[in-house]
């Protein structure tokens, strides 16, 4: 009998769902305080979660739920880039 393998779960800053780790896209800050897009989820630094859906990441640019999560101002461009990798997924 062939061993179950173990999904990572992980939980969405604005939604709250604990949801698989394949289902979520990761934004990540640096110690010298850069912000930006993780596709991989393998970069190293503070990373937030967020799901793939476009009212999400609208959702999180007026709650500004990212920018207290990570403690730094995150600029537009990083919804932006958010909305073109889940268009383009």
């Amino acid at each position: 009998m062939p061993k179950k393998r173990k999904i990572p779960l992980r939980k969405c800053v604005v939604t709250q769902e604990m949801v698989p780790k394949q289902s979520l896209l990761r934004i990540v800050k640096t110690k010298e305080g850069e912000v930006f897009v993780d596709p991989t989820g393998k970069k190293n630094g503070r990373g937030a979660y967020i799901s793939k859906q476009l009212d999400v990441v609208d959702k999180a640019r007026q709650t500004k739920v990212l920018e207290k999560h990570l403690e730094i101002p995150i600029p537009d461009e990083i919804y932006d880039e958010l909305k073109k990798v889940i268009e383009g997924a």
